[in-house]
């Protein structure tokens, strides 16, 4: 399972020339698209300067590590192995009618 995640979006909310709010998405692909066990799935989060999630500053002051560090990698990594683990590898399996069964005789 080669599972690659990657920041897909990040809209600031700027006040006074300080983003004091990040709207953040993460998207997940399991394997390559076209390959039987791709799957993807995509995670948001908004952290706040208010309540403690990074200093307010300049968004050009935000690079890629300190975007990532503000979303919750390690609860969405659990997300979606367990996303993994009931689509591709064990799936749901349902039951299939019998449409030619004949109640028996005696």
């Amino acid at each position: 399972m080669a599972v690659t995640k990657k920041l897909t979006k990040s809209i600031p909310y700027v006040k006074s020339s300080k983003v004091e709010e990040w709207h953040l998405e993460m998207t997940y692909e399991n394997d390559s698209e076209g390959d039987a066990t791709y799957y993807t799935s995509t995670f948001s989060t908004t952290a706040v300067a208010a309540d403690g999630d990074f200093t307010a500053a300049a968004k050009g002051s935000f690079n890629l590590a300190a975007l990532t560090a503000m979303c919750p990698t390690a609860h969405w990594d659990a997300v979606f192995a367990s996303q993994v683990d009931s689509v591709i590898t064990n799936p749901v399996v349902n039951p299939v009618p019998d449409e030619a069964f004949t109640v028996p005789s005696s």
